[in-house]
């Protein structure tokens, strides 16, 4: 790799690679130590293509999903079965990896600005901006920027497009999917609100048993299949459609609001 060597966006490799290792070393003991991320499905990353995969899963935190997610792809790629043991394997990471960050949230700080060097892809929100409701129509900068990451990797993608449970699933995804026709793989993550706090920068509780589902890559008909039949298909595969409330213990989501509730006087 030339020193100087950027990616599609611009960013150096080798700098992109030198904040992948501090990252990754420094937050190791998040997801194993301080916490367990208990991983199921590595062997599926393993049998990816290089490119045009993207990856759909429900939201819980602002960045320590993401982080993790870093983690679990590059130990999956180093030969770990279903652990992140020995943080060795980001030593070398794949960094061809992004995620889309709403570009507000990647500006709150200094922090967040380094991260999104690491391989965000910021959209503006058409219905959030600042804590308020807005209507606004879709930057095509930011499709564009997604459809680039595609060619060049692989991408990460909360569809709920916030950390509440159970919200719809906003049809930009459904839209890239059928405009370019990525392999859709669907990951279900829990364990991350209980561990840390809404950003996921600060732990919050340790002990937490965290776990991490990689599914099979979904089977799409992209021509003809509708935007809402892959919007419901998502719901599905993220375990995010309104069906899986009646399968969750009343007293489960009694004790998720009442965790909601603390965390409004924490912020």
């Amino acid at each position: 790799m030339g020193l100087f060597k950027r990616n599609p966006f611009g960013h150096i490799l080798f700098l992109k690679k030198w904040l992948i290792r501090v990252f990754g070393i420094l937050t190791h003991r998040r997801y194993r130590g301080f916490n367990e991320l208990q991983i199921d499905g590595s062997e599926i990353i393993r049998a990816l293509p290089d490119r045009n995969v993207l990856f759909i899963s429900n939201h819980q935190t602002y960045f320590a999903d993401v982080v993790a997610m870093f983690h679990v792809f590059n130990a999956g790629l180093k030969g770990r079965e279903d652990n992140i043991k020995n943080v060795g394997y980001i030593w070398h990471p794949k960094l061809n990896i992004y995620y889309v960050a709403a570009k507000e949230t990647m500006k709150e700080g200094l922090l967040p600005r380094i991260l999104s060097y690491a391989g965000a892809i910021t959209v503006e929100r058409t219905w959030r901006a600042k804590g308020q409701d807005v209507q606004r129509e879709v930057n095509p900068n930011d499709t564009e920027n997604i459809k680039i990451a595609l060619e060049d990797g692989w991408v990460i993608t909360f569809p709920q497009g916030t950390t509440k449970p159970f919200k719809p699933i906003r049809k930009g995804t459904a839209h890239i999917i059928k405009q370019h026709k990525p392999l859709v793989v669907p990951i279900v993550i829990d364990g991350f609100r209980r561990s840390f706090d809404k950003k996921g920068l600060r732990l919050k509780k340790k002990g937490i048993l965290q776990s991490f589902i990689i599914k099979e890559p979904l089977d799409i008909d992209y021509d003809n299949e509708t935007v809402d039949e892959i919007v419901e298909k998502i719901e599905y595969a993220i375990e995010q459609h309104p069906s899986f409330l009646k399968v969750i213990p009343t007293e489960v989501m009694e004790a998720q609001e009442e965790l909601n509730k603390q965390r409004q006087w924490n912020y």
